[in-house]
């Protein structure tokens, strides 16, 4: 495997996989240390039915569960699907079925994988592929497969998390949330989305073992803040509000507090639709946004951008 932050957004690695030299019995070792530690091991196999059943013997004495990866782009829902009845056939424990985001209809695959029999769906693994180009060589990254890799971390945290999103409301087994966790935050937004528990593998990589702790902190930080007093509490819970709410299908434009306005101008400069404008002398007390009510078409960005929160969408909560 090659990874590298080169090419790649801020908080996101580019990786490339290739089949590795080591044989499968020097992995095992590693799991077996591993193993000694006390903690589960989730054993990540792939990717189809035949190497299942070449690798289970191996597995099966160190596996608390076993991870089934479906990341080729080029494979089917039957792929999986056998590879799960393979898993379930040699495995006592469950059997997870990591899915990817390739513009897959991921409810599909994961009512498939459910009825191959598998115990949870983790969404998503890596995207791709992807392209990585280092433009001061005028070359790609990873020359040596033609510039193949896949992209992970906080790039694909909106990908993944709509995936969540989808595959809880579609299938009545546990979802576990991966793809950019790297904040107690992070944890939160999967969590509501419909997860039961999050995986952290790049922000881990990129800051090191320390990160989970970090994270640990930050969720439990977050959930005395808000009123959470368990992580039940917080799961599902915006599918659970989305049911409850009504959907606005008028224009609304944004409240205005001017008093709150700091002449930043980021509402302004945002605006695709020229609602607002800057009145006054710039940098004095008196310069402020003013709202042209008539041009709004109520899209939210510059709620959502205002520093000091002087534009409000009634009824709507923006960061």
């Amino acid at each position: 495997a090659q990874t590298g932050t080169a090419g790649a957004p801020r908080g996101s690695l580019l990786t490339n996989e290739t089949w590795s030299p080591r044989p499968a019995t020097d992995h095992l070792a590693d799991y077996m240390a591993a193993r000694e530690s006390g903690a589960p091991l989730i054993i990540s196999l792939g990717h189809t039915a035949e190497h299942i059943r070449l690798l289970a013997p191996l597995a099966r004495p160190s596996a608390d569960a076993v991870e089934i990866c479906t990341q080729f782009w080029d494979e089917e829902p039957a792929t999986m699907a056998a590879a799960v009845r393979q898993a379930k056939g040699e495995f006592a424990v469950p059997v997870w079925v990591k899915l990817t985001a390739l513009g897959r209809d991921v409810a599909a695959w994961a009512r498939a994988a459910l009825d191959a029999g598998a115990d949870a769906i983790v969404a998503t693994g890596g995207f791709g592929p992807c392209l990585g180009m280092d433009a001061d060589r005028g070359r790609v990254l990873f020359p040596e497969t033609g510039g193949h890799a896949w992209l992970s971390g906080a790039a694909i945290k909106n990908i993944a998390l709509r995936c969540v999103w989808d595959v809880a409301r579609s299938v009545p087994i546990p979802v576990i949330g991966c793809g950019g966790v790297a904040r107690g935050e992070d944890v939160v937004e999967y969590l509501m989305a419909g997860a039961s528990a999050v995986q952290v593998c790049t922000a881990a990589i990129l800051h090191g073992p320390r990160v989970f702790s970090r994270i640990e902190q930050e969720l439990l930080s977050w959930m005395d803040g808000h009123g959470f007093a368990s992580l039940d509490a917080l799961r599902g819970f915006a599918i659970r509000r989305l049911n409850e709410r009504q959907v606005r299908t008028q224009h609304v434009p944004p409240a205005l507090d001017e008093a709150a306005c700091i002449g930043c101008e980021i509402c302004v400069t945002s605006c695709v639709y020229g609602a607002l404008e800057m009145t006054g002398e710039r940098k004095s007390p008196g310069y402020k946004a003013r709202l042209l009510a008539e041009r709004c078409w109520g899209c939210g960005l510059c709620a959502t951008r205002c520093p000091t929160r002087a534009l409000r969408m009634a009824g709507v909560s923006l960061i």
